[in-house]
């Protein structure tokens, strides 16, 4: 199943693609209208949930962020990234 949520942030959009197998986050992809330096940030963070059971979804964001000192965010921060995580798990748009 794909799960998808969206979050507009301040400055930005962010979308999670999600798609789940057993309570087992398969794949992730982040997409959206956000800056976000260094710019592989992303394409690690996904590879971060990957695999991972939904439910620790939120705190693997958390510590993604809290150890990486050298990313740079104007207008967003680590609780938009959760809001559209949670939108999408909360089965904001689902597709079989």
């Amino acid at each position: 199943m794909k799960r998808i949520g969206e979050h507009k942030a301040k400055k930005g959009l962010i979308r999670f693609e999600i798609e789940e197998e057993n309570s087992i986050a398969k794949t992730v992809r982040i997409t959206g209208d956000f800056f976000i330096y260094p710019e592989e940030t992303i394409l690690e963070l996904e590879d971060a949930l990957k695999g991972k059971r939904l439910e620790e979804l939120e705190s693997i964001i958390d510590e993604f962020f809290s150890v990486r000192m050298d990313i740079e965010m104007p207008y967003i921060d680590v609780e938009d990234f959760k809001m559209a995580l949670k939108n999408a798990l909360s089965g904001g748009n689902e597709e079989k």
